[in-house]
């Protein structure tokens, strides 16, 4: 048997040799989890024995973590606009970058309490649907995916927050885009260019999907095949929120200005500056250049 401390410093010594930044932050939380102990307890009294059981559990969370294994998948939550979505393998971990689509539709929304109608395209964990959801008291909303799992993961999130009488889920196979305008539409579709992923962070490169990350040769593949989709979407007055990669916002605005019956809005930058969300609108194109973003 070994004491607290003795189980976070090995923990410690192995995430951080994992090339894991926060490695004291992060086995002290996992500790917590396998022993279902608060952290300021653990903190408070390093010299407490720590059960077998809970150091096997422990040992293996910490080795799982060592193989970069998304600290997400382990506890099983992820927060996101200040709520607890539960996630898996199947689908993105919700990221701070994807608030920037929820702030940027909430703006665009005069009256919160409107009998609102939204629409998330690739919806994952079911995270900017359901957060809008929780903002729009009256709104109703549709996610769609490719993959059945995800759909289940999004359904049970809605139930857990409270939120499942307001929301529906559909494949997108068996989805219709002319079923229903939506006044909000939001999306954060694959857009990594497929030979930059082997690149990206062991955590998202080897353990997330590449169905949800891998945008064709350029990253633009989702875009070409979704836009084009807009003008059959969206009510009159509707706009679509996209969440881009870096230097994507232009390329995805052009493609965006060769459709009828879309027009270019504002982008909106995220917490680190980058230009992270192209904004459309219904209506006709050709009414100049796309405001300089804020």
């Amino acid at each position: 048997m070994s004491s607290v401390g003795e189980a976070l410093a090995e923990a410690r010594r192995l995430l951080a040799e994992a090339g894991i930044p926060s490695a004291a932050l992060e086995a002290r939380l996992l500790l917590a989890r396998a022993t279902g102990t608060r952290q300021e307890t653990l903190l408070g009294w390093p010299e407490r024995d720590v059960p077998a059981a809970a150091r096997a559990a422990f040992d293996a969370l910490v080795a799982r973590r060592a193989r970069r294994e998304p600290f997400a998948h382990l506890v099983g939550t992820r927060e996101f606009w200040g709520l607890p979505f539960a996630v898996s393998p199947v689908t993105l971990v919700p990221r701070p970058d994807s608030e920037s689509v929820v702030e940027a539709a909430l703006e665009a929304v005069p009256d919160r309490a409107a009998p609102l109608r939204l629409l998330d395209i690739g919806t994952g964990t079911g995270c900017l649907l359901l957060a809008l959801l929780h903002e729009l008291p009256h709104a109703s909303g549709l996610g769609v995916d490719i993959v059945p799992a995800a759909l289940e993961l999004a359904a049970a999130n809605a139930e857990a927050l409270g939120l499942a009488p307001r929301a529906r889920w559909r494949l997108r196979d068996a989805w219709m885009p002319g079923d229903a305008p939506a006044d909000i539409v939001v999306a954060n579709l694959p857009y990594i260019p497929e030979g930059e992923i082997a690149a990206l962070e062991p955590e998202v490169a080897f353990h997330e999907p590449a169905s949800a990350l891998s945008g064709g040769p350029d990253g633009l593949d989702a875009f070409r095949a979704i836009l084009p989709l807009l003008p059959r979407i969206l009510a009159p007055d509707g706009r679509a929120f996209l969440e881009v990669g870096a230097g994507q916002a232009g390329p995805v605005e052009a493609i965006a200005t060769g459709i009828e019956g879309l027009r270019v809005l504002p982008r909106r930058r995220d917490l680190a500056g980058v230009e992270r969300v192209v904004v459309l609108a219904a209506g006709q194109i050709g009414l100049g250049n796309p405001a300089s973003p804020a």
